[in-house]
Formats: structure tokens, sequence, C-alpha cells
């Protein structure tokens, strides 16, 4: 967040601290601070002429920790630890806004199995990336906040960007810190970048004062006079101030451990996993329901998808784990989920829990034996012995709880009939799927039916981006990811806003992959101004627009319920010649082209692999597949 030239001092981020040292303090403290300050350098040696500063430490932990990528937007406060990771081969990657640089952390977290990191500046810089740091936490994404601030010593002295800013992240954040000497950076980064990954993975929060990212000659220049001041009044203030920077700089280059720290990451116990083992083999239709938690690191994927295939139970995958299983595999079922949670004598939600998404457990039969497992205790038994009842609850890591699973079961397979009731309804459903992409529609497009060849089209390499409602909500029913840890959306916060910046790390960690972001025409609103994010960086992602011009999700309830479309309403706006002149491509699609669909697809992606962002604006009119979806 750039500071105005009004808003600034200029020359300088350290004002003077001399007027802003309370005379009463220093009298009181005088005689004590300058005797442990006397004390201290002679136990710690100050390096006063060297030009090395934190942000040096800051990008030394990142390098040990394996980051490769840093998001940001610039701002005074931070551009030690900026600099500094370029040096050491981290790429910087600026945003035009700081929630973008967050999403983009996020994304990079869940495709690499890492900790995401983003540096922004004080005040409005961090309060700018709230909204994605809370969808952080609730996807349980392990993301490092690293938050310019004021200099120690203006700490609530009404500086410039000043705020209570820990206070404001620790509803938010597994861990926050504000290191206020430059020996502690290093220390408190492994220890913020070992909490985010432990447990269940999280944001975590490292506030950075300016004056433990500069170099001692800049800091001291402002904070000390260069020549003492006469009086009882001046010299103690100077005292204080020279003690308080010894102190800031002791100890501050000394060797120190970099590297990771031990993760502490919770396992289900052999008796927890033989109950269910006993539980499973007395199953005649047993289910499965797979979340994002069952992708953690601590599994590879690969092994997972053996481990469900071994299993051989049939399963719904949800969040992350969509496309687990690649396409139209026979264990996965797509549709009719609530129906089939009902039938199922033992149900196994590994990685999900029972909020909104499971309709608070309600879909659950009172008469199934349900088997939970996720790392995070509290958030696992929400309504439980409301709406329903486990039989075994276990916190554990999911994906090697699946495969002891699969070990003590020991090859036992079941009934095929159960599987094949399961298919067989998703293909009723997909039929009327197809019916409905034949029906006309008042205007423009069949949102279905340009989903259906989206679906045909997308290649085997790909990333599927999603954000938006009524469009993306359609998408999710027909368009299936190609493979494990290849769907971004954002979570159980439902977040609109979150495709630019996923679109943005997911193209950095797969650089081969071709990015499809499914965009609602009211979210992509949020994004658009990062095309120019795209066409500077050279990311070449492919942007789809259902453009029905409004907040469809929203108006399919409030019209009928309400009798109003009041703020529901948005334009055929040509979001395509926007991208253009943000110097990415843009294509239209409409009736007049509705035969050519696939050709502008593929010309789309012609064109991203050619190394261009592109931007396909999709007129689409209404139909009523989605009547009746719940909107809050």
């Amino acid at each position: 967040m750039e500071t105005s030239a009004a808003a600034a001092p200029a020359g300088s981020f350290f004002p003077s601290f001399l007027l802003l040292v309370c005379g009463t303090l220093v009298a009181a403290v005088l005689g004590a601070a300058h005797r442990l300050g006397l004390l201290y350098r002679l136990m710690h040696k100050v390096d006063k002429v060297s030009v090395r500063h934190g942000g040096e430490s800051v990008a030394a932990v990142l390098r040990a920790h394996g980051v490769q990528f840093l998001f940001t937007l610039v701002g005074g406060h931070i551009s030690p630890l900026l600099v500094a990771c370029e040096k050491l081969g981290i790429r910087v990657v600026d945003t035009r806004h700081e929630v973008t640089a967050v999403f983009a952390a996020d994304a990079v977290a869940r495709l690499s199995g890492t900790v995401g990191v983003v540096a922004v500046t004080a005040g409005p810089g961090l309060t700018n990336t709230v909204t994605a740091v809370k969808n952080a936490q609730l996807a349980q994404s392990p993301v490092l906040l690293l938050g310019g601030a004021a200099s120690t010593l203006l700490q609530n002295r009404g500086a410039l960007q000043a705020i209570d800013q820990m206070s404001l992240f620790r509803p938010l954040c597994k861990f926050c810190a504000s290191v206020h000497r430059v020996r502690d950076i290093i220390p408190t980064l492994r220890t913020a970048m070992a909490i985010a990954q432990s447990g269940t993975p999280g944001p975590v929060f490292v506030e950075l004062p300016i004056d433990v990212l500069y170099p001692y000659f800049m800091v001291q220049k402002e904070m000390v006079p260069p020549i003492r001041p006469k009086g009882l009044m001046g010299r103690g203030v100077s005292w204080y101030l020279e003690n308080h920077l010894a102190n800031l700089f002791a100890g501050a280059w000394e060797p120190r451990p970099e590297g990771p720290l031990p993760l502490d990451i919770p396992q289900a116990s052999p008796q927890q996993v033989q109950r269910c083992v006993e539980i499973l083999s007395r199953a005649k239709r047993p289910l499965m329901v797979l979340g994002s938690q069952a992708l953690l690191p601590l599994t590879p994927a690969h092994k997972l998808r053996a481990a469900v295939e071994t299993l051989g139970v049939p399963c719904f995958l949800a969040g992350m784990a969509r496309g687990l299983l690649g396409r139209n595999h026979p264990l996965h079922i797509r549709q009719n989920r609530s129906a089939a949670l009902k039938k199922a004598d033992v149900v196994l939600l590994a990685g999900i829990v029972c909020d909104f998404r499971l309709s608070y457990g309600r879909v659950l039969s009172r008469s199934s034996k349900i088997i939970i497992v996720n790392r995070n205790r509290k958030e696992m038994l929400i309504n439980s012995d409301i709406f329903w009842k486990p039989q075994e609850a276990i916190q554990g890591d999911v994906g090697s709880f699946v495969l002891k699973l699969v070990e003590g079961l020991q090859g036992q397979t079941w009934a095929s009939d159960w599987a094949e009731e399961l298919r067989q309804a998703d293909r009723e459903k997909d039929q009327s799927f197809r019916e409905k992409a034949m029906m006309p529609v008042a205007q423009h497009l069949n949102p279905v039916r340009v989903l259906q060849l989206v679906e045909e089209t997308l290649p085997d390499n790909s990333i599927l981006v999603v954000d938006g409602g009524d469009f993306v909500g359609t998408a999710a029913h027909l368009v299936q990811p190609r493979g494990p840890l290849c769907w971004l959306d954002p979570g159980a916060f439902g977040t609109l806003g979150v495709g630019a910046g996923f679109a943005l790390g997911a193209k950095l960690c797969r650089p081969d992959a071709e990015v499809w972001c499914l965009f609602g025409d009211g979210a992509f609103g949020y994004s658009l101004i990062e095309f120019d994010t795209f066409v500077r960086h050279k990311i070449p992602v492919m942007a789809l627009i259902g453009n029905d011009a409004g907040w469809t999700q929203i108006s399919r309830e409030q019209v009928p319920c309400l009798g109003s479309n009041v703020a529901c309403g948005l334009a055929y706006s040509d979001y395509h010649k926007a991208a253009i002149g943000l110097g990415a491509q843009g294509l239209l699609l409409s009736r007049d082209n509705e035969d050519q669909v696939v050709k502008v697809l593929c010309d789309a992606q012609q064109q991203c692999r050619d190394g261009h962002p592109v931007v396909v604006n999709i007129l689409i009119g209404r139909t009523d597949f989605r009547d009746g979806s719940i909107a809050v």
C-alpha cells in the first residue's frame, strides 16, 4: 500500500524521536536504563558499521524452508525484506491488491504442501488482507503473513499507518508475534512456520517493525541525535535512545539455525484404527466422503488414491479432494450425495465436518454408524449429539489413517450392487443435465451447454480455479477436475474474489499446467485488475466468465421470496475489452457465434500456450438448473 506524498514525512520513515519520548518517563527510568544499557553493551557487541539489515534474516529463513515465491504489494515498511528475498533468488511477485497476494500464497500452500508467504506494509496494507486471511483459516491453509509496522519506539504514539495489528489478527491466526529485536527474527519465523503446518494447518502472522528491518546506521541516524544534548532532560533522552538502539541490534548477526523445526501432526492410535476396521468389515453399504484434509502433505496424493482404490468403498470427493480419482472413476460418485448418505449403513467422514455443507449432520441417517477422522477435534464434533452422533471420532491425520485402514482390512471387498446402485443414480442425473443443456434460453447461450463443452475441451494437465456463485455452482456438477490437487475453490468461507490470486499461485507452482478459471461475472469484478499482474509477470492463465448480467445466485431466491431484484442487477459488460486494455487477450462468446464455442475455447488455449493471459467473456442466459439452491 503506497503512502501518499501528503501523508508521508518528507525523506524519512523515522520521525524525530526527541519530540515523542516523554520526559517524565525518562526521569523515572534514567539511572536504571543507563546502567543496564552499559552492562548490555559489554555483554553483546553491536556492529555499528554493518550495512546488513533484518530483511536479510527474513529472506534467509524463507530460503532455508524452501520458499520459492513471496507475494506482496510494496510499501516502505517492508522494502528491506523484499530486496533481500530478490537477492537470494526468491521470486517476488507484486499484485495490485493485498488480498490477491494472500490468495496467491494460499494457493501455493495448497498445491505445494509448504507454507505460502506474503508480505504487506503496515496499517491499511494489513487490513486489506483480512478477508483472505480468514478464508485461509477456514480452509486450513498454512500461510505466513509478514506485516510491516511502525518502529518500536513509535508504537501507540500516532505514527503513520500505526494501529493495533496484533489484536486484529489474533482471532484469525494460529500464532501472532511482534519482533522487537533483530536477533529474534530468525527464531520467531521458524516457530511461526512450524505452527502454521502443525496440527490443523492455518495462517500465522509475524509483525516486523520498520526499525528491525533497516540497517543500524539508518536507524541510528533517525533515532539518536548526532550531538549529545545539554541538560538533564536532553542527556536522559539521549541515553534512553542509545540503550534502546543497543538492545535492538545486540547479537543481531550471531549465527542461528534457519531451517525447519519438527512438525506436530496428530495420528490415530492402533486401537482406534482397529475399531474402525471392525466396523467397516461388517458393513454392507459403506460410503466415504473425503475432504480437503485428506490431501495434506503427510500422504502423497498418489498413495492416497491407491489406498482408496484398494479399499473399494464408493466415495464422494469434496474441496481439495476433488479430482483425487481422476475423471469418471467407478468409485467416484458425483451426484445425489444426500440420498446416498441416508442409505449407507457405515459412513466414513475423512477430513470433512458436519457444517452447512452436510446440512449440519442432518443428511446422515440415525441408523448409520459414523466414523469421523479429522486433525481438529473441536471442528470434528461440531453439531454432534444434535443432528448426528459418531460411532468413532478420531483426531488424527486423515491420509495416514486411510492407509492404515486399508492395511487392517487386508483386501476385503463389498457387494458390487451397492456401488452400481449409486452409479445408476449418477447416470440418471447426467441424463437430466443433457436434457437441460438442450433447452432454449431467452437470450444468449445456455450455460449448461457451455459448461458441457468446457468439460469436453478441458485438457488432462489442467488446474481448475472457481470463483463465483450460480455459474460456478452449475460447473461443480458438470466439470470434472482431471487429477488430484487440480481444483481450487475458496472453501468453507465461500469467499468471492479468490480467482486471480488462486490462478497466480497455481500457475507459479505448476508452470506446465493449464490454469482455467471459471468466474461468475459478479466475482470477476474483484479480479479484473490483476490481469495487469498476469501481463507484467508473464502468467498465462485463462478466465472463462459466465456473464449473465447479475448476482444470479442471490436473485434466484430474493425475487420469488421478497419480490424485488434490488442490488442484484449488473450489465453484460465488455470484460474481454477491459482485459485487452490491460494488455491481455480478450474473446467474446455469444449467440452470434454459439456454433464456435469449442473453437473459441481452443483459440484461448493456444493464446495461453503462446504466453498470453486470456479472458473469454461468455454471454449466458438463465435456466432453472439451480432453482431451489441455497445461497445463504
